[in-house]
Formats: structure tokens, C-alpha cells, sequence
């Protein structure tokens, strides 16, 4: 069977709100501990079903959820959100960008971080996720919290865990996965919590360039006079021959904005190429990054 665009012919489309919707389904099922076969059995299907449903080629009902659900004994408002992406997967009109506003998007975002072949991102002002020490997360997540203030310390820790567990899934993924980052030298001079850890969180950097091979990190310094990529945050994953490649574009004061078409990913990748090729090479980003953290 022919292969077009990451999907074969007579599949359908893998919509960003079909891909998130079989991440999410792939991710509950795994953590219930269970088969892609018992999966099927739920909704009375074969398993070649389960896989085109997580493979975001294809969409559920309203009863194949439920059934799913029930199966993997999901409840409260993530059982609502589900729902919500399916109908979402089954009416998405034809568009160029995505909003993603339903609860969870975080989540969303790292399955696609996590699932991809390659993930390429440039931040401006802040140091990238990925790349984040814990006493950094912690800082940032406090500083959020006049505008996303936690109801609780539980929830607060709840955050941290989440972001702990994003990065150990994207940089201690199984396999090689291509993690390239570039970042804005003011974003590692910013001092975000305190010296303390800040000098820590390029210590983190450092360790792990040296540590993980795949990893490639970039620093625009601040003598480049062109950044066309200065207008906040972008992400490309790339998922290989199995898919699309999708955009994200970071907005910390408004929801999640996704682009999955051709003209929209050609724009950004782009514009990451652009950045990339006026940031320093792997080596010399190194020894500035030291040279910031003797200046802290």
C-alpha cells in the first residue's frame, strides 16, 4: 500500500486533533498496563483498529470512547476532555491553525514531544523545557502563579512532577531521537529564582551536551543583528516517514496555537533554520555558556 504525506492511501488524514486525540488514547492504555488487543475487545473491533485509532488515521464514536474509557478505568474531568477531542477529531473543519483551549493541552504537547523522531525549538526569553533543572522548573512555575495560581501545594507539586516526567521521556526516550535547541543568550542571563540557580541551570545545560549525543544546543548571542525568529518561541516535530511534521508556537498569555499544514510548517521550519544559522556553533554555544556562568 502507497505511503502519501506519512499516511497510506485510503487511511484518513491524520489530523493534529486525530494525533492527539490517539496519543492521549495510547498513553491512558499504556498506563492501565494494557494490550492493544484488549483495547479491541473493549469496542468489539480488530486490533488493526486500535492502531489506526492511536496512529491518528482514524476516528472513535462517542461509544467506542466510553468503552475505552471504561477499559482503562479513566474518570473526571480527563474522561470529559477525551470526549472533547473526539468530537473534535470527528468535525474539525478544514483550517490553517489549531487552538488548542481544552484542558490538558501541557499534556498533549508532550506526547507530541515525546513521540516524535526529531523535535527542533527556539526560545527567546526563557531557558527551553527540555532543557530545564529542577530548581529552574520550580522558579518558573512561581513565577506563573499570579497568572495560573495553583489551588493547592499538591497541585503545585503535581506541576513540578509533570514537568520532571516530560523531559525524562523525551531525553531518556529508547532510541535515537534528534533534540536540537536553540536559545537566546538572554534567555540564560536571565536570572530566574535566584544566582544560585541560575549557575545550576547552566551547569545542567552543560552536563548534558556532554551526556546525550543526540542533543544539540545552540546560543543566538546577543551580537547577532538579525533574529527573525524574535517574536517569541516556535517547535517543530518531525515525526519521519510515520507522519506530518507539526508547529507549536509558544504564547505564555494565551492558549496553545498548533499548525499542521504544509505552508504553515514550511514558514516555521524556516524560520528555525534561520535563527539556527546566525546562532554560535555546538562548541563555541559551550564555552559561552561557561563563560555566563563564571559572570553569575
Amino acid at each position: 500500500m502507497r505511503i502519501v504525506g506519512g499516511q497510506r492511501m485510503g487511511q484518513a488524514r491524520q489530523t493534529l486533533e486525530r494525533r492527539q486525540l490517539g496519543l492521549t488514547l495510547r498513553r491512558l492504555r499504556v498506563k492501565a498496563a494494557l494490550p492493544q488487543q484488549v483495547a479491541a475487545d473493549a469496542i468489539g473491533k480488530v486490533r488493526s483498529r486500535v492502531v489506526a485509532l492511536e496512529d491518528g488515521t482514524a476516528t472513535a464514536t462517542q461509544e467506542d470512547l466510553t468503552r475505552l474509557l471504561d477499559c482503562y478505568g479513566v474518570t473526571g474531568d480527563e474522561r470529559e476532555t477525551v470526549f472533547a477531542l473526539g468530537a473534535q477529531a470527528r468535525t474539525r473543519q478544514r483550517k490553517r491553525i489549531h487552538t488548542d483551549l481544552l484542558p490538558g493541552s501541557f499534556q498533549r504537547f508532550a506526547d507530541l514531544e515525546a513521540n516524535a523522531c526529531t523535535v527542533s525549538s527556539f526560545e527567546q526569553s526563557i531557558v527551553p523545557g527540555v532543557l530545564q533543572s529542577p530548581d529552574y522548573v520550580r522558579a518558573a512555575l512561581g513565577e506563573w502563579d499570579d497568572v495560573w495560581p495553583a489551588s493547592s501545594a499538591a497541585e503545585s507539586e503535581e506541576r513540578m512532577s509533570f514537568r520532571l516526567a516530560r523531559q525524562a521521556r523525551t531525553l531518556g526516550v529508547e532510541g535515537p531521537k534528534g533534540l536540537h535547541i536553540v536559545v537566546a543568550e538572554d534567555a540564560l542571563r536571565a536570572v530566574v529564582g535566584s544566582p544560585d540557580v541560575m549557575r545550576e541551570q547552566l551547569l545542567h545545560i552543560l552536563r548534558l551536551v556532554q551526556e546525550r549525543p543526540g542533543l544539540v544546543v545552540q546560543v543566538l548571542p546577543r551580537t547577532a543583528t538579525v533574529n527573525p525568529a524574535r517574536g517569541g518561541g516556535l517547535t517543530l516535530f518531525d515525526f519521519g516517514d510515520r507522519a506530518d511534521p507539526i508547529g507549536y508556537s509558544s504564547v505564555i498569555y494565551g492558549p496553545s496555537l498548533y499548525f499542521d499544514e504544509e505552508p504553515d510548517t514550511t514558514v516555521l521550519t524556516r524560520l528555525f533554520a534561520a535563527a539556527s544559522q546566525r546562532a554560535l556553533a555546538p562548541e563555541q554555544s559551550r564555552t559561552l555558556t561557561e563563560t555566563i556562568l563564571r559572570e553569575i
